[in-house]
């Protein structure tokens, strides 16, 4: 681990989104990051994929090919850079071409690379430029093409003058394979031409053990030439046969199993219900031939039909050289003396070394092995291998180029943050642009997993929307994690549609397959409590009406029974009285009357106080009730939004952050633009599309305000109308207020 160095160098650093970071804005600050504390660095891994930076760079930077960079790796990278150049100032200006009088030609090293530079450009018609680009070092094939030899110790069979060592290097890739050479063509290295001769080799001295002049040759080529078509047919039907005498052996010792040996009745008249034009593997898994006891094997006659061919060319190519003409049985003691004859050869052939190479034939091998071929290619690859270190510095002009012009801008997105944080550029980790619901997002990570990434990226505290993006035209794919820092969340929701635009300005149909509700403004956090409230009160609304229809329903069907019942003879249905109804009615009128004051009261006297109030208070009466309700969700949202950290998100994408990196709401606002006319712009506040009548309108809500104020009145004045109607309500107090409406007392009125 790097630790603080007691360098005089003096570091300056910069505060953004709440975070220190070390400035990177002089030559002398690159000289001296090799002594910077790793604790003050912004990041101490970061993954060589899924960023918007040259991934040719980062694999010359990954040293160990872990897919990771570390801060070791950066800084070998670093030092071997600055050993090579003059200025270490011009790493800072990010040039796009390196000029040739930059590299250090007063170090050993140096005076390689500029050498291998000025080769290149000449390889290219280029030899008066005084610059060399990326675009010039890419193109390795087309350098690398004009050579025959090129160092990579590989050689196709083109980098060959001579034809009959053309074509054994061709034979060599045929049998036992090749490399890719630089300039991309197939060829071979030292390791596959001693493989093909060594296996060539093998093979001729193991063919020789069978050559007609060798001492071995009669006991393994018992029939001279026709030896392997023999053992062929031989080895075609040997299961087969062995099978067939072990049967009779087993029939001999117990006369009982023959009939099953040679199959029940059952399974002989199963196959003669099936199609036997040709012979399936019922009739090939029968025995070969009758089983007896003690019984040869018959050659021409009671020979299983599917086996018979087989057998015939057994008889001909083997038994008639072996045994003789007349042969027209095979005994048990015959065949096991033709097993014990074809055993030698049997072991030669298991035996055979150089199988890759058989291929091209005894002869052709004798005629490989016994030419010079093998020593003039050998004395190729020596002469490409002495090329190597020329060859090697044209990989290093490469990788110098691209560290002139990328290691300050990776340096400024992981020692420290500067191009996130700047409104000039973006960070390697941002992929694009996402337009949705009237914004545009500049915070979007490229993700491979969403489960995996959203439940680290959880602790973030930013609102995040994981989009599925694809371009029809091309098939392609990506999902991508876009930051919402700005606006409000009521439209954001799984399924919405956008479009992306990726780095290289093409465009991506983007659908929201995922999204990490968190606060995203102070604007959305005020409302949210009157967005409740009305949702809420819609939803209650929507239970209300739900639970009416729903007794309207039950009092329809009771209704409907009731009068069906009335219907059957001898029934008639039950009225309510006259006293009965009233009863009922003035009972809703009371219940609903004591709702109804309930709430006017609430309304008329919060009105009332609020009119005792001087004129000047009312408005910041208004603002208070409005703070009162809209503070507390403020005051947490502000405090959740002072805690987004955008480490989480790239923790989940492999990047080791090192501390928190701030998303405060002022550059949550700069990576989350809202939809804004243009300045100047001419808005026309007539609407195209009107309502048909506003008047009806304006209507409306004049008999909404006028029933609110009636009902605040009838509130205001409940008790004793609610009185009146509890007297009402029953039948005495009917009674009695009737008797006293009249002067009389104690008299009950009398029903007509």
């Amino acid at each position: 681990m790097t630790t603080q160095s007691s360098s005089p160098h003096i570091w300056k650093f910069y505060r953004a989104g709440g975070v220190d970071q070390a400035s990177l804005e002089r030559g002398t600050d690159l000289t001296a990051l090799e002594g910077l504390d790793q604790k003050l660095w912004v990041a101490l891994s970061c993954p060589t994929r899924g960023l918007e930076f040259d991934i040719k760079t980062l694999d010359y930077i990954d040293t160990d090919h872990d897919g990771r960079i570390r801060v070791p790796e950066i800084l070998a990278a670093l030092r071997w850079t600055l050993s090579v150049i003059k200025e270490p100032e011009d790493l800072i200006r990010r040039n796009e071409s390196l000029p040739l009088k930059a590299i250090n030609d007063q170090t050993p090293d140096g005076k390689k690379l500029l050498a291998a530079a000025s080769q290149i450009l000449a390889t290219l018609g280029k030899s008066a430029a005084e610059e060399i680009t990326a675009s010039d070092t890419t193109d390795t094939q087309k350098i690398l093409a004009q050579t025959k030899l090129n160092g990579d110790g590989v050689i196709p069979p083109e980098s060959a003058a001579d034809e009959a060592v053309r074509q054994v290097i061709l034979e060599v890739i045929a049998t036992v394979g090749s490399l890719p050479d630089r300039n991309g063509s197939a060829g071979v290295t030292q390791p596959l031409v001693d493989q093909f001769f060594a296996e060539a080799q093998a093979h001729v001295d193991w063919w020789k053990l069978a050559d007609e002049q060798s001492p071995e040759a009669a006991r393994i080529l018992i029939l001279g030439p026709a030896t392997p078509a023999a053992f062929e047919a031989f080895a075609a039907v040997r299961t087969k046969i062995d099978d067939y005498f072990s049967r009779c052996r087993v029939a001999a010792f117990d006369p009982r199993a023959g009939a099953f040996l040679n199959r029940t009745e059952v399974e002989l008249a199963a196959i003669a219900q099936q199609n036997l034009a040709s012979y399936g593997p019922e009739v090939t898994a029968l025995p070969l031939a009758r089983v007896e006891p003690g019984k040869s094997l018959e050659l021409t006659v009671g020979i299983n039909p599917a086996w018979s061919p087989l057998l015939a060319t057994f008889r001909s190519a083997a038994i008639i050289p072996l045994l003789g003409e007349g042969k027209l049985a095979l005994t048990e003691g015959d065949w096991d003396k033709m097993e014990a004859a074809f055993q030698p050869y049997e072991a030669w052939l298991n035996a055979k070394p150089g199988k890759v190479v058989e291929k091209l034939g005894v002869d052709r091998l004798k005629a490989i092995l016994a030419g010079a071929s093998k020593a003039a290619i050998t004395d190729l690859i020596n002469q490409d291998l002495a090329l190597a270190p020329e060859m090697a510095e044209l990989a290093n002009v490469d990788k110098l180029v691209r560290l002139y012009r990328d290691l300050s801008a990776l340096l400024n997105n992981y020692t420290s943050f500067a191009d996130f944080y700047s409104r000039d550029r973006q960070a390697i980790f941002q992929v694009g642009t996402l337009y949705l619901d009237g914004r545009s997002c500049k915070l979007c990570l490229r993700i491979e997993d969403v489960a995996k990434h959203s439940t680290v990226a959880n602790m973030g505290g930013i609102y995040l929307a994981y989009c599925q993006c694809t371009r029809i035209a091309t098939g392609e794919k990506m999902t991508i994690a876009a930051a919402f820092t700005a606006g409000d969340s009521d439209n954001l929701r799984e399924g919405r549609n956008g479009i992306f635009y990726d780095r290289l300005g093409r465009d991506w149909d983007a659908t929201i397959i995922k999204v990490l509700e968190h606060p995203i403004s102070i604007r959305q956090a005020a409302l949210l409590p009157y967005k409740r409230f009305a949702r809420i009160v819609g939803q209650q609304v929507e239970k209300f009406a739900a639970a009416r229809d729903k007794a309207e329903q039950d009092k329809m069907a009771s209704a409907v029974e009731s009068t069906a019942k009335a219907a059957e003879p001898g029934k008639s249905a039950a009225k309510p009285s006259a006293a009965d109804n009233q009863q009922s009615l003035l009972g809703t009128f009371a219940l609903l009357s004591v709702a109804i004051g309930s709430i006017g009261g609430a309304l008329v006297g919060m009105f009332t106080k609020f009119m005792e109030k001087p004129l000047w208070q009312m408005p910041l009466l208004v603002i208070a009730v409005l703070l009162a309700i809209s503070t507390p969700s403020m005051i947490i949202a502000w405090l959740k939004l002072r805690r987004r950290n955008l480490g989480p998100l790239l923790d989940a994408n492999g990047w080791a952050i090192n501390g928190m990196v701030k998303l405060n709401m002022s550059l949550g606002r700069a990576l989350t633009k809202t939809a804004r006319l243009p300045e100047g712009a001419q808005l026309s506040l007539e609407d195209l599309y009107p309502d048909k009548n506003p008047r009806a309108r304006i209507w409306f809500y004049s008999i909404v305000v006028a029933l609110g104020f009636g009902l605040g009145l009838l509130g205001y004045y409940s008790t004793e109308i609610v009185a009146k109607i509890n007297q009402w309500s029953t039948p005495n107090g009917v009674a009695a207020a009737a008797t006293n409406s009249v002067g009389k007392t104690n008299v009950p009125i009398q029903k007509k």
